[in-house]
Formats: C-alpha cells, structure tokens, sequence
C-alpha cells in the first residue's frame, strides 16, 4: 500500500496544526515513487515561530539530511534551512525545531504555498541560502504547498 493511506495533508481539524506529507519522487514526471522513502511533517500554522517534527523513513542509513524550505526559482535564493540530521541504520530520520522563518511562502517565492523539501545536507548551503547541489532521486519533495503565518 502506498503512504497515501496513511492520512491526509492539511489542517487537522480545527486546531493549529497541520500535516504534510514528503515523498520520493521521479524526477523525470515528478510522480510519487512506488513503495519509495517517504516522511511526515507535523507543523503548526501559525506562531512567533515554525515549529514542526519531521519523521523520514526508507532512506539512505547513514546519511546526512536537511529540512529546508525551498523558494522557486532554482536554486532557491533565500531558502531556510529548517533542521538537520542523521539518518540511522534502519532509514529513519527524527529532525525538529522552532525556527524564526517569517511568513511562508516568502514575498519573493512564485509559488503560492511554500515547499518542503528533504535533500542531502552537502547540496544546500544554509549559510549563503541556496541550493548548490541535485540528487533529486535522493530528496523527499513535498506533497503539497503549506502557508505559515508568523505571528
């Protein structure tokens, strides 16, 4: 059974709290990979800060991962590097944290809602806010656009 049965996007309920859903996907159609590594994201929707929980599973073991946010257009200028982490021996990862992202998406993204993505930490450079590297097969892409409203 694909992850998709394991719930859905969005806003949970009326609470402050929404769920995403990241996933592998082909890069050749962007379709989600069959039985491919894939995460959850648990976030609240608005505050003084984006705070979340992000879980991975089926990834690489041991390799090294970064939740960002992703800005189009390539590569991402002004992209925020929410967490990062390792992944252990059975292809879980566990990132969390509260970060000071302003709005989400920011003014200068052109997409409406912002996108999450989970890529190798050695193809982001969190310092300078861009993307500098692509392994897309290796990357967990979001399933849907959030919005966080910063408070």
């Amino acid at each position: 059974p694909m992850a998709m049965a394991k719930g859905k996007n969005g806003q949970a309920g009326k609470s402050n709290v929404g769920h995403l859903y990241l996933f592998q996907k082909d890069p050749s159609d962007w379709t989600i990979v069959e039985d491919g590594a894939w995460g959850k994201m648990k976030y609240n929707l608005s505050g003084p800060e984006f705070d979340f929980v992000f879980n991975g599973h089926g990834l690489e073991p041991y390799a090294n991962y970064t939740l960002i946010y992703y800005p189009d257009p390539w590569p991402g200028n002004g992209l925020k590097c929410l967490g990062a982490g390792l992944v252990n021996e059975d292809g879980n990862i566990h990132i969390m944290g509260s970060v000071d992202t302003g709005d989400l998406p920011s003014t200068e993204d052109q997409n409406l809602g912002a996108k999450i993505w989970l890529v190798l930490s050695d193809d982001v450079n969190c310092q300078d806010a861009y993307m500098d590297g692509w392994n897309p097969t290796s990357y967990l892409f979001e399933y849907d656009l959030i919005t966080f409203d910063a408070m």
